[in-house]
């Protein structure tokens, strides 16, 4: 997300709440539900919007991913090794997000306002383990698009990639071909979210029209339950990183400290890329190292996202009053462990990942619309957390393949370097 971005998603979310809260002093009860509903369809539009991209989105993307890093050098020692760091650091997170929101309970008592008419279908029954395996499989890939079955997705494009890579050269004009495509999702994606900021407007006024000033307690509550979740995360992945770095894991997050801010302030881990390469090549981390960690990592190790896929998808549940057994959130960990690894590197895409999560279990889509006009806030934080994960699993793969180097008692072999690497 770009610096513009930013400010424009800060100035509707203000916009949205002195917008919503004259309507609330000023209107009668009907003209205030007159303005909410004409308002809404601005974020309805936003959220059909999401929908329309995630089946072709999830295909291309995915797909392409497995072909291009599933044989090779990929699945050598470095692959092998940052893939269990991948793996271990994710059900990690995934589990803290669902721990916190059990905790913390942030979406109990929240006023559901605007999705009432949406609640009687949450009684459909609940989602047994029998029903998810056999819900897996798809019976047709046009199907499953069609309805934006995203497990089922998730299963034929892991086969497809599977297919492609093992093809190599033959299938290279495919392989090309969806690549394109997934480029061209990409982009866009990128246009659907250039109406992000209308629909944080329209969704904090919906909602401070109805509810008045005082709902934005409630969001407090909900960001301050995140941001929480963030330090406890934050603490996690230090102390692992401590566990192989020893004392080296805090002079690496302070060299890390400009992308750090980078990806803070404009919640986009990809401005932050250029810069965390550099500096975590002048920490010491080898660049054929750092070179195919990073990258690999802003598709399979996004730490910050995931903990909010899990702690977004219960806050949702609890605030909708739906009911989750341990079971079914064990099933939702074990799906968001695959699904969250779809659509990484999109903008947002912990939205398109959350809304795609909630049918499965009940809920209705449009329930992401409860963290729609505070994610913003979110999405700072959570981008930061990926760069600190990336960061550490860097280092981690360098220490264990014996090319992570001190730069003030060691001379870095020029091969190592980002500089050659570029020449």
């Amino acid at each position: 997300m770009s610096r513009w971005m930013f400010w424009a998603l800060i100035g509707a979310l203000i916009l949205g709440i002195a917008v919503g809260g004259v309507v609330y002093s000023v209107a009668t009860p009907e003209q205030a539900t007159a303005f909410a509903d004409g308002v809404k369809i601005l974020s309805d539009i936003f959220l059909r919007l999401i929908k329309m991209i995630v089946a072709p989105l999830i295909l291309t993307t995915l797909a392409v991913g497995i072909a291009h890093i599933g044989g090779g050098a990929a699945l050598g020692r470095i692959g092998v090794r940052t893939m269990a760091w991948f793996i271990a650091a994710s059900l990690v997170s995934l589990s803290i997000g669902l721990v916190m929101a059990n905790v913390l309970h942030p979406g109990v008592g929240f006023d559901t306002t605007g999705l009432d008419a949406a609640k009687p279908e949450l009684a459909t029954g609940s989602l047994t383990f029998r029903e998810f395996i056999t819900h897996v499989v798809p019976t047709s890939i046009i199907d499953a698009m069609a309805r934006n079955e995203v497990l089922q997705i998730v299963v034929f494009s892991i086969f497809l990639g599977a297919a492609l890579q093992a093809l190599g050269p033959q299938a290279q004009k495919v392989t090309d071909l969806l690549e394109q495509g997934a480029f061209v999702m990409l982009k866009i994606t990128g246009y659907v979210m250039v109406l992000a900021p209308v629909a944080v407007f329209a969704a904090i006024a919906n909602v401070v029209a109805l509810k008045g000033l005082g709902v934005l307690t409630d969001y407090a509550r909900l960001v301050g339950s995140f941001y929480l979740g963030v330090g406890v995360l934050w603490a996690v992945l230090i102390a692992a990183g401590f566990v192989v770095l020893k004392g080296r894991v805090f002079p690496l997050i302070a060299a890390v400290r400009d992308p750090l801010l980078i990806a803070f302030s404009t919640a986009s881990s990809e401005a932050a890329l250029p810069k965390l390469l550099e500096r975590l090549e002048r920490f010491g981390v080898a660049n054929r190292v750092a070179s195919f960690v990073v990258p690999l990592g802003y598709s399979f190790n996004l730490d910050g996202s995931m903990m909010y896929c899990t702690f977004a998808v219960l806050f949702i549940a609890q605030a909708l009053g739906v009911e989750m057994t341990l079971a079914q959130q064990i099933i939702l960990l074990l799906m968001l462990m695959v699904t969250s690894k779809g659509i990484a590197g999109v903008p947002r895409a912990s939205l398109v990942v959350i809304a795609a999560t909630l049918p499965t279990f009940n809920m209705p889509a449009e329930a992401i619309g409860l963290v729609l006009a505070v994610d913003a806030f979110m999405d700072m934080g959570r981008t930061a957390t990926n760069v600190i994960g990336n960061s550490i699993a860097s280092a981690v793969v360098a220490k264990w393949e014996g090319v992570l180097y001190d730069p003030k008692v060691d001379e870095i072999p020029l091969a190592e370097t980002l500089d050659n690497a570029r020449s």
